[in-house]
């Protein structure tokens, strides 16, 4: 990780920090070590006074684990007591120790592997942590069946040896960047969907929308749903689903003055000039409560202020390439030590000018 992108990522973070965040948030870094796997295993000693009667009820009260995966860890014997393999009835005693292997190797051929260049912010024995670059999907299609981010983590995986299928937590737009988060293993996908379903699973998004907004902070409550004879536009739809989306205008040039050289301008030195010609619009921090396809860019759409660049519900934009749409942040529970963390994904390049317009 370079020097620049640490600065960037402390800079976000003491943005955070001014900004009142109630909740104190944690940015880990984990030097890659190729080849070296960690195993991952669930550990539970029962207490005095315990009021459990069998395996399964620690399993399901302490882990919350599906029935589902319950079933798998039965049928792969790789559930333990004392050292010794059980099934799940088995009955308990106080200091007994409770060992589930979540380390069973999986079939992940449906995927082809990729050498693509991957931004990993954090990795450790539970998940991947990426910044994706706007213009590649997460997903394999017709279209893009050896050149989406997947393909590039089903590689990784070979490289580092860990045989389990490719699970991406959240999902982003092809156009759109930033943060996208792979589970290791089904256990650690089920507790993050949980979260997700839950609310407590935060996603922050950095969005730049044509025009000024006269509210500079909101909420949109707007139920979406699928347009009528199209696959992928979406629209405002009192039929569709419940939709709820937070923002803020933010202001970052003043953190990025501290950042920026004039050496780290001069890339974008057009694009600046052409920029502070252009000042019609926002830079917008969105918060989302829900999780619909295309929900920002909808959310904006339907009232007047698309999202700069975005050719599906707006037009094109001189200034970026892509809609503006970035997710930054992300924070929840990791679901093997109970705390809170939280991740920052850098600003791209292709937002530097409308960041720095003022210089």
């Amino acid at each position: 990780m370079s020097l620049e992108t640490v600065k960037i990522f402390i800079l976000l973070l003491v943005y955070l920090r001014l900004d009142n965040l109630k909740v104190t948030i944690s940015i880990f870094y984990k030097i890659q070590q190729k080849g070296k796997l960690q195993k991952v295993n669930l550990t539970y000693q029962i207490p005095k006074g315990t009021t459990y009667q069998n395996v399964k009820e620690v399993l399901k009260a302490e882990f919350q684990m599906s029935d589902r995966l319950l079933l798998k860890l039965k049928k792969l014997q790789k559930i333990y007591l004392n050292h010794q393999c059980v099934y799940v009835h088995h009955p308990i005693l106080p200091g007994d120790v409770i060992i589930c292997d979540l380390n069973d190797e999986e079939d992940n051929t449906n995927i082809v592997p990729t050498s693509i260049p991957l931004a990993i912010l954090y990795e450790d024995e539970a998940y991947l942590v990426i910044n994706k670059p706007a213009g590649i999907p997460v997903h394999p299609s017709m279209e893009h069946y050896t050149d989406s981010l997947s393909n590039g983590i089903r590689f990784y995986f070979d490289q580092i040896g860990l045989k389990k299928k490719i699970r991406p937590i959240n999902r982003l737009d092809k156009d759109t960047s930033g943060i996208v988060l792979f589970a290791k293993n089904e256990y650690i996908q089920e507790c993050l969907a949980k979260q997700m379903k839950s609310n407590k699973f935060m996603k922050k998004y950095i969005a730049i929308v044509n025009g000024r907004l006269e509210q500079k902070s909101g909420t949109i409550n707007l139920p979406i749903d699928r347009k009528e004879n199209s696959i992928i536009k979406r629209c405002i739809s009192q039929n569709g689903k419940t939709a709820i989306t937070h923002y803020k205008v933010i202001t970052l040039q003043s953190l990025f003055q501290n950042y920026f050289s004039f050496q780290n301008m001069y890339p974008h030195k057009q694009r600046l000039n052409n920029c502070n010609n252009f000042s019609d619009f926002d830079i917008v921090e969105c918060t989302l409560e829900t999780g619909r396809t295309h929900q920002i860019r909808v959310h904006f759409a339907s009232i007047g202020h698309p999202l700069l660049g975005d050719t599906l519900y707006g037009s094109a934009s001189p200034f970026i390439a892509r809609q503006a749409l970035h997710a930054y942040e992300i924070s929840f529970i990791h679901p093997i030590t109970q705390k809170l963390v939280s991740y920052i994904a850098p600003i791209p390049e292709d937002f530097y000018p409308f960041m720095i317009k003022d210089f």
